[in-house]
């Protein structure tokens, strides 16, 4: 009975659909900060004689900070109306990207990357929160599938115009891009979305600390975090020597670049509302089982490469990211659906800090594990990365069926204190 219920497709309406809309396009901004990165490695690395272990340290940089802002925001993520908050955080993040575009040495460029992690790293938190306020569970999917497609449209649009910003007039008209389309979004946000503050009627702890330490002492909480940082060790360890490995390993060249990560966005974008979909109809375990799976073979493919042809690249990377992707939205709805209303905000900045921090060690280890002996030659000890990255994604498994498990523990329990009319008409 439980199982039809929540399997039933409920439409959006038009308002829902706008907040859809702005939350993709906020989160396409932090998504291509952050990725944009990767591809703009080589440009870094060169330009302002960093090391990969410096450049993972940069990556890492903006993990850490973002992690620790999580922490610091958890106790007050749930005592103000979502739309200021995530305004305060967003403004934050815009002043960041504009220090990343005005940086002129490895140290200015480090030091304006921790202040875009400090803001930026709890929006994705806070847009969460506001899903799980507005959408009601088999309507998550379908929203995590648009919102997700951040990624692919960061790839299909954004990255490529970076680079070719990045070739045109050098790479900081990338992180000048990522700027002004971040204010336009902005002002969106201030115009059109209502305030968010039902929550705070269910508020009982007067003490932000007190409200911290109630979502961090929640056991089913704590399984939620640790399947998150698990999911996101896989991408920082892999993403940010994308551009490097691509140039120096496969001899793809510069201008070849956009390319790859274009047609790779186009394939995801195709994918992601799909994904969204199937995982509002089928059990979001076993799809990201399917997603996991795929991942692996492809990693472990994509790091022992040599120099191959462009279109093999391209067609590799495609089904790489349709695997990766595969595992975030499952993956992601599920953790979303583990906290009660007046904890979500304190858990999901809790959980992005986490997955953050669990990134930025990802990343420092990255930078440890494969070496360079000049900026020009082949990055060696790639193929030890992606066995490295198989077995956290075989780990993060484990944890995430522990995740399901209590999912679908807690919907069941919700159904049968329903009130018998209503459940008869939840069937309907």
């Amino acid at each position: 009975m439980e199982q039809s219920s929540t399997n039933t497709i409920l439409p959006f309406s038009n308002y829902q659909k706008l907040v859809i809309a702005l939350l993709a396009l906020l989160q396409f901004t932090i998504v291509l900060d952050f990725m944009v990165l990767a591809p703009l490695g080589d440009y870094l690395m060169k330009s302002l004689a960093i090391t990969p272990k410096g450049f993972g340290l940069v990556v890492s940089s903006y993990a850490f900070s973002a992690g620790a802002s999580g922490i610091l925001a958890a106790g007050f993520a749930d005592k103000f109306d979502r739309k200021k908050l995530l305004l305060f955080f967003y403004i934050g993040f815009i002043v960041g990207t504009l220090g990343c575009a005005l940086s002129t040495t490895y140290y200015m460029l480090l030091g304006a990357r921790i202040i875009t992690g400090l803001f930026g790293g709890v929006i994705g938190a806070i847009s969460m929160t506001i899903m799980a306020d507005l959408f009601e569970v088999n309507q998550r999917g379908r929203v995590m599938g648009y919102v997700q497609m951040a990624f692919a449209a960061s790839q299909v649009l954004g990255i490529p115009v970076g680079l070719y910003f990045a070739n045109l007039w050098g790479w900081h008209s990338s992180f000048l891009m990522i700027v002004a389309l971040a204010v336009v979004v902005a002002i969106f946000i201030i115009v059109k979305i209502k305030p968010i503050d039902k929550h705070l009627a269910l508020q009982s702890d007067k003490s932000a600390f007190l409200h911290l330490w109630h979502a961090v002492s929640n056991k089913s909480y704590q399984t939620g975090f640790i399947a998150t940082a698990f999911l996101s060790i896989g991408g920082f360890m892999l993403m940010p020597f994308s551009s490097a490995f691509l140039i120096n390993n496969i001899k793809i060249t510069p201008h070849q670049l956009p390319m790859v990560f274009m047609f790779t966005g186009i394939a995801s974008i195709i994918v992601m509302p799909l994904i969204g979909k199937l995982s509002d109809k089928v059990d979001k375990f076993m799809l990201f089982t399917a997603g996991s799976a795929l991942a692996i073979v492809m990693i472990l493919i994509y790091t022992n490469l040599a120099a191959i042809p462009l279109w093999q690249v391209v067609v590799i990377n495609m089904v790489l990211f349709m695997g990766v992707m595969s595992r975030m939205i499952p993956a992601t709805t599920l953790t979303m659906s583990i906290p009660d209303m007046k904890d979500r905000g304190a858990f999901m900045s809790v959980n992005s800090s986490l997955q953050q921090m669990a990134g930025g060690i990802a990343a420092l280890c990255a930078g440890l594990i494969v070496t360079q002996k000049s900026n020009t030659s082949p990055l060696e000890n790639y193929g030890i990365l992606g066995l490295v990255v198989s077995v956290v994604i075989a780990i993060c498994c484990f944890f995430v069926y522990r995740v399901s498990v209590m999912v679908k523990k807690k919907q069941a329990n919700a159904v049968e204190s329903l009130p018998k009319e209503e459940f008869q008409l939840s069937e309907v």
